[in-house]
Formats: structure tokens, C-alpha cells, sequence
């Protein structure tokens, strides 16, 4: 089961809350050990960079786009 939770500061360490309806889809109760694996979630945007491939330069692209609005608006 994968949840997006935050870290929150708890006296001098910090600490992460695990909903109770997590608790409850995995039947955990109090005191119970457990294992948790952790991923620091990467920035969106930072993540889609690089991912998607064009044919064209972005210079050209900026320039159609450019021509169609010249070409229809003005």
C-alpha cells in the first residue's frame, strides 16, 4: 500500500501520522511493529523534465504557434 503523508516535528525528532483509515484497511493496532519503506517524493514538474521528447525545437514550435495567432487574430 502506497499513502502520501508529511513528516511533522515531534519534540526534538520528527515523526510521520499514519491515518486511521490506513490503520484500519491494514488491521494495526497500537504498539504493533511494522516496516516502512521511504521515498522522498521528487518535485512534479522536475520529474516530467526531460521526460517528454519533441521533433521540434522550441523555438520552432513558439514561432508556428506564433504564425497560426498572427494568422487568425490579427
Amino acid at each position: 500500500m502506497v499513502i502520501e503523508i508529511k513528516t511533522r516535528k515531534w519534540g526534538n525528532s520528527v515523526g510521520i501520522v499514519i491515518p486511521k483509515e490506513t490503520l484500519n484497511q491494514l488491521n494495526l493496532k497500537i504498539d504493533e511493529e511494522v516496516l516502512i519503506e521511504i521515498h522522498k517524493k521528487e518535485n512534479v514538474l522536475k520529474e516530467l523534465f526531460g521526460a517528454l521528447k519533441f521533433t521540434k525545437s522550441s523555438r520552432k514550435i513558439l514561432n508556428e504557434v506564433r504564425e497560426d495567432f498572427e494568422g487568425k487574430w490579427m
